[in-house]
């Protein structure tokens, strides 16, 4: 993503988020500041601070429900400061968003929301460290409007992502979170396709949970993460694809259904991170809590090179 921004003329900076008087120094005449360094759960409320006291526009890559709805109970002070706060712009949430907010359009009255994806290529030692750190921390759907948390792994179904039946299992992503801030829908549900033995650890996660959080184990599973290369090389990103797909019901019988496919998820994210960044630096920010559809509206995610998107 990098060296993608800087072919962009855009600059690229590393700075410490513990010292915040320093942080507000660093920021100090930047207009936008695209956030990468996670866990998020970590590292985002120091850098939307310092945004909100300088004026600059945040941006981020996070995928973590509780980031989302932190900054969403910020809209009133974003809003305030002048400044728009919009988290999610890579793989996740930018495709998913952009999807469930289309099905919204094909269906206005849907109440119901079911995405389902997957991404082939492998993870990265970030994304992989957030997991672990999140891995007791069980599911999450929303019923009625509000996040309910449910069993890992509490759900399977069967799907078509563009090959074939497929079985996905649900995880807590985070269009549990926007998907609602972006359509209204109260009922959403979301699934990714997994190995039997991921599905398996997740469900052993329910009643394993002290264990997996204790101090040994984890360091014991980040000591295995900091062993293993830092993401997908570059051939496997560029062999890589992702699929996903949405399916929408309303109260009177009616029913939509939209496949999307693109590039590998690491891939996508640098690209549809470059592009939201330009898009706020061209003035197209909004002050408050945004997600990437409302931002840059249902059809952004076709500016990405390679994004198809079908009716079925």
């Amino acid at each position: 993503m990098r060296a993608l921004a800087q072919s962009h003329g855009l600059e690229a900076r590393i700075v410490g988020l513990d010292h915040p008087a320093e942080l507000r120094r660093a920021l100090d005449g930047i207009g936008v500041v695209l956030h990468a360094a996670g866990p998020f759960s970590r590292t985002s409320r120091p850098m939307a601070d310092a945004c909100l006291a300088v004026g600059a526009h945040y941006l981020d890559i996070t995928g973590e429900i509780g980031v989302f709805e932190a900054l969403a109970a910020r809209n009133a002070e974003a809003r305030t400061a002048g400044v728009m706060l919009l988290p999610g712009i890579g793989f996740d949430v930018v495709p998913s968003d952009c999807l469930a907010a289309h099905l919204k359009r094909r269906l206005p009255g849907a109440v119901k929301l079911v995405l389902a994806f997957q991404s082939s290529g492998g993870l990265s030692r970030g994304t992989a460290t957030t997991m672990v750190e999140n891995i007791s921390g069980g599911g999450a759907i929303r019923r009625g409007g509000r996040i309910v948390p449910v069993p890992a792994a509490w759900k399977t179904r069967t799907v078509d992502l563009g090959r074939g039946p497929v079985r996905v299992t649900s995880i807590p992503w985070g269009d549990v979170s926007t998907a609602w801030h972006s359509t209204g829908i109260p009922d959403i549900e979301v699934y990714t396709r997994m190995g039997g033995g991921t599905r398996a650890l997740l469900v052993a996660s329910r009643y394993l949970g002290r264990l997996l959080r204790s101090a040994p184990a984890q360091r014991f599973l980040k000591a295995r993460i900091r062993n293993r290369p830092p993401g997908p090389d570059q051939r496997a990103r560029a062999r890589g694809v992702s699929r996903l797909v949405g399916e929408v019901w309303d109260t009177a019988g009616g029913h939509a259904r939209t496949r999307l496919t693109g590039p590998e998820g690491y891939t996508l994210t640098a690209h549809t991170a470059v592009a939201a960044l330009e898009r706020t630096l061209a003035g197209e920010a909004t002050p408050g809590f945004r997600t990437p559809s409302l931002a840059f509206g249902p059809d952004f995610i076709l500016g990405i090179e390679g994004v198809l998107r079908e009716d079925l």
